[in-house]
């Protein structure tokens, strides 16, 4: 179900509301991309989090001045695939740096300088989908 600025789920309410705004931006978009209310909502919340903490002050000055979240907003759900959403997250060394992508997925979606980083990104995309974290060392071989 779609979420506006008035009507949106109880666990959303003591969210500062720019930070609300944009949890619910993503959450829209994430229902539009076929993912259930259950799933949507926590992977919005960290992935809004993320963004709020990461955002320069113009970032979050420019998503301000857009408009509110509608119901019937239409979202680019090109890059989405709800088939991934229950993969596993793999972190991998490659062209100088470490990765971290879901198994089965065209790229990867993070890259990082090292790899612990690159390990605790992975921890919070597994988490959110009930999935694990697949570590493997700089030359390629898989990590227990």
């Amino acid at each position: 179900m779609p979420w506006n600025m008035q009507d949106y789920p109880d666990s959303l309410k003591n969210f500062e509301p720019l930070l609300r705004k944009k949890i619910i931006d993503i959450a829209n978009a994430l229902e539009e991309s076929g993912y259930e209310d259950d799933r949507a909502i926590p992977i919005a919340i960290n992935e809004g989090k993320e963004w709020y903490n990461n955002a320069s002050q113009s970032e979050r000055d420019d998503f301000d001045k857009e408009a509110n979240p509608q119901k019937g907003d239409d979202h680019d759900t090109s890059s989405a695939n709800p088939d991934l959403i229950d993969n596993d997250v793999e972190v991998f060394y490659e062209e100088e740096q470490w990765k971290v992508k879901t198994v089965d997925a065209e790229r990867a979606s993070d890259t990082f300088d090292n790899k612990a980083d690159a390990i605790e990104r992975a921890k919070e995309i597994a988490e959110n989908r009930d999935a694990k974290v697949i570590s493997y060392t700089k030359d390629g071989k898989k990590q227990d």
